[in-house]
């Protein structure tokens, strides 16, 4: 089996699952307001929360072929993982809470840390599940290793905050910052880069 070949992937885009953030706080201020302890406050209409990072799907399928000695090929992962992603089922839109700015992303991030209702935890938990028996079913061993270890899918932990990114950190590894509660309404469920998949022909 050869490998799969090699090319910039710089700029593939990143697949995840996701909900959209529909409104902060009681208006557009309340946002704004971040500013005062965040650079480079993101547009409010790009904001979400992820629930699980696939990342950029030519990598993660990549990784699979190393890890599996080649046994599993990169095209056959790629559209296994995107037949998987379709057929998620969608998680309903919630609300959320707010009152601490962490810093994330290896200490350059800013997000808000959400309190979330028990259902999104479930729900990511489904996620992580469901990805630890598709990646059974593509011959994976060490799946938890994998998962902790692949460039491609970036955790850093096993251990899920719920967050929406805001901006950049004015400084790294910055101390959490508490702030008036702010009330979030997220969206429902969505594949971020659906277009991009793969499909069967």
């Amino acid at each position: 089996m050869t490998a799969p070949q090699s090319r910039d992937t710089s700029e593939l885009p990143r697949v995840t699952v996701e909900v959209p953030v529909l409104s902060i706080g009681a208006g557009p201020t309340d946002y704004e307001d971040l500013g005062r302890h965040v650079d480079a406050l993101r547009k409010p209409g790009s904001l979400h929360m992820t629930l699980l990072h696939i990342g950029i799907l030519e990598r993660l399928a990549a990784d699979i072929f190393a890890w599996t000695k080649g046994r599993m090929p990169a095209e056959r992962a790629a559209l296994e993982i995107a037949t998987w992603l379709r057929e998620l089922p969608v998680l309903d839109g919630f609300l959320g809470k707010s009152d601490t700015i962490l810093t994330l992303g290896g200490g350059r991030i800013s997000s808000l840390e959400v309190v979330v209702p028990q259902a999104v935890h479930d729900y990511q938990t489904l996620l992580l599940q469901g990805l630890h028996v598709l990646l059974d079913d593509l011959g994976l061993d060490y799946i938890d290793d994998f998962i902790l270890s692949s460039p491609a899918l970036g955790y850093r932990s096993p251990h899920w905050i719920p967050h929406v990114a805001v901006g950049k950190a004015r400084a790294k590894h910055q101390e959490p910052i508490k702030i008036e509660t702010l009330a979030l309404e997220f969206g429902t469920s969505r594949i971020r880069n659906e277009m991009s998949l793969p499909s069967v022909v």
